[in-house]
C-alpha cells in the first residue's frame, strides 16, 4: 500500500508510549496499534485530528504517500469527490 504511517516516529519524538496516546484519543491499544503498524484500512477524521492533537502535529507528520507504480491507477470518474 502506497500510504505509510509514522505514528511510531512520531511517538518516539515526542517519548510518548502507545499506552499513553491510546488514552489520550481514547482508542483501544490494539485499535491503534493496527494503525501503528500500517495495517488499517481507513481512519476517521476525527481520531486523526485527536492523534494530532495528542502528539502536537500535522497530519501529513504522520501519514506519507509513497507512489508504487504496481498499483493500478484509479479512473478519473472515481477521482473526484
Amino acid at each position: 500500500m502506497p500510504i505509510i504511517v509514522n505514528l511510531d516516529v512520531m511517538m518516539a519524538k515526542r517519548k510518548m508510549s502507545l499506552s499513553e496516546l491510546a488514552q489520550k484519543v481514547d482508542l483501544t491499544l490494539a485499535n491503534l496499534s493496527i494503525l501503528k503498524t500500517g495495517k488499517a484500512k481507513a481512519i476517521r477524521f476525527s481520531t486523526l485530528e485527536a492523534i494530532c492533537h495528542a502528539l502536537d502535529c500535522k497530519p501529513g507528520d504522520i501519514l506519507d504517500f509513497e507512489s508504487d507504480s504496481r498499483s493500478p491507477s484509479v479512473p478519473a470518474e472515481e477521482n473526484s469527490l
